[in-house]
């Protein structure tokens, strides 16, 4: 299994882990020894106890039988005796506790055998020694100097060779103890070295194996960062594992890639920022002069549109002074068409009245009618009268020729008449038609007032609205001359855009985004 399938705090993880469970482990098996050599020391202490008990058993013994031989060479000198037998008895009670001790802790089969048979030693030697002292407390010195000589000291020997063989017996337990604390002692450091030295092999074979695992892949990124640094994009990173040194690999060979297209892109754009940086330039030099070409232009048409300004203003001025003579002839010709209204009105009552004498001229003619109507009936009466008519018959005539005369005067008249109405109708019409036409004129007069006042409104609005574009024209031509100086500028700045591009595109040129051939 490769290691950089997992991940560096997964496996930093697994090689504290095991490095802790064999520290564990060593600690665990180091207790156990310290409890194995605790055992051993309480037993060799044991041990060393007993065979110091025995040792002091063996001493009290020949202590106890010094005294009672002192007692028996002295012939039982009482002061001696008095002096020796509580010592005695106290030296027994130390030996009977020394007994006891000893066979509550001895605990092997030999030990108690031993301990068995000093035991039966001891009760005949302290029976031969109170035999002793009960003959020398009898006074029978002989006696006693006799059971001294011939079994105490016997006893006394053969109880003090089983005490010594007691306590040669606890001392070779001792010196076992001693061998035995010794080799678990030296096995305790040998498991300790070994444990130790395995702990420092693995810790060294995990660093190692787990320090090429960080370090290669962090040797191949620092070697791929460096040539990223040094501008050599072409050669791929190769990434390997799962691990956190892969994700980053993966990250820089993303960061690579953008890098990469950056600096396409940046090339390509530097490249067209210079193309377009020298089209600026020569379209500015071409917008510069076409701007200085338009700034005199725009000086010509501004002096063009003053005098057009101030011919405008004096036509504004004609035009004022056309309007008011318009507004006189519209007052006059309104006057005019007042006394023309009047003079149909008058024509009117005229026509009126000539119809008026025509209907009494009809009536003069009925009459005349009538009376040449009578005269002709008196004259048919005075023919019928014959001489007595005749009389009234000429008077009938004159009426008759009266009457005639009067239609025929009538008729004149009437004729008259008639032609005069027909020509105060025709009259009438004309003047109706004139009223009409001075009307129609006034009219006219009143619309050419108004368009002269419109003409004189628009000619003074075209007048301010010129002294206006004069006035936009002269910030035109200011607009213009800064507009040419920013031209220029801008073509400065285009230059210098042109050089800097080339200087980008001389810097840039230093990265090689595809592998050489």
């Amino acid at each position: 299994m490769k290691l950089n399938k997992l991940k560096i705090g997964l496996r930093l993880g697994l090689a504290f882990g095991a490095l802790v469970a064999l520290m564990v482990m060593m600690t665990l098996v180091q207790a156990q020894r310290l409890e194995a050599l605790d055992a051993d020391s309480k037993q060799l202490l044991s041990l060393q106890q007993r065979s110091q008990s025995a040792q002091d058993w063996v001493a009290l013994v020949r202590l106890n039988a010094s005294r009672a031989l002192a007692v028996a060479i002295s012939n039982g000198n009482p002061a001696l005796t008095a002096h020796n037998t509580p010592r005695m008895t106290e030296t027994s009670a130390k030996i009977t506790e020394l007994q006891r001790q000893l066979t509550e802790e001895i605990d092997s089969d030999q030990g108690k055998a031993l301990l068995t048979a000093i035991g039966e030693q001891r009760k005949a030697y302290v029976a031969i020694r109170n035999a002793v002292m009960s003959t020398i407390k009898a006074g029978d010195t002989a006696a006693a100097q006799a059971l001294v000589d011939q079994q105490m000291v016997a006893a006394a020997n053969t109880y003090v060779m089983s005490l010594e063989a007691l306590f040669g017996y606890q001392q070779q337990r001792v010196d076992i103890g001693v061998a035995k604390l010794t080799h678990d002692v030296r096995t305790a450091k040998w498991l300790q070295a070994g444990f130790l030295g395995g702990s420092l092999l693995l810790a060294a074979g995990l660093v190692l194996v787990i320090t090429r695992s960080v370090t290669q892949p962090l040797a191949r990124t620092v070697e791929a960062t460096g040539r990223i640094a040094a501008g050599d994009l072409s050669l791929p990173v190769n990434v390997e594992g799962n691990d956190e040194m892969a994700d980053m690999q993966r990250s820089l060979v993303n960061m690579q890639e953008s890098v990469r297209r950056l600096v396409a892109e940046v090339q390509a754009g530097s490249d067209n920022i210079g193309t377009a940086s020298a089209q600026i330039a020569t379209g500015n030099l071409d917008l510069s002069q076409r701007t200085e070409h338009t700034a005199s232009n725009l000086q010509q048409a501004a002096s063009s549109l003053e005098q057009l300004t101030g011919t405008v203003t004096q036509t504004a001025d004609s035009a004022r002074t056309a309007n008011q003579l318009a507004v006189a002839a519209r007052q006059a010709a309104a006057r005019g068409g007042d006394v023309v209204a009047q003079v149909v009105t008058t024509m009117a009552a005229i026509n009126s009245s000539s119809h008026k004498i025509a209907d009494i001229i009809g009536t003069i003619d009925g009459i005349a009618f009538q009376t040449n109507i009578l005269a002709l009936n008196a004259a048919v009466e005075a023919a019928r009268a014959g001489e007595n008519g005749r009389g009234f018959a000429v008077v009938a005539s004159e009426v008759r020729n009266l009457a005639q005369r009067s239609a025929a005067a009538a008729r004149e008249i009437k004729s008259l008449i008639q032609n005069s109405v027909e020509k105060v109708d025709t009259g009438a019409r004309l003047v109706h038609d004139a009223g009409t036409a001075m009307g129609e004129i006034v009219g006219g007069v009143q619309r050419v007032s108004d368009m002269i006042g419109e003409i004189s409104a628009a000619t003074t609005e075209q007048s301010t609205g010129l002294q206006q574009v004069n006035k936009a024209f002269s910030g035109l031509d200011q607009m213009t001359q800064q507009n040419a100086a920013l031209v220029e500028q801008s073509t400065a700045a285009a230059e210098s855009l042109r050089e800097q591009a080339l200087r980008m595109s001389a810097t840039v040129a230093g990265f090689r985004v595809r592998a050489q051939a």
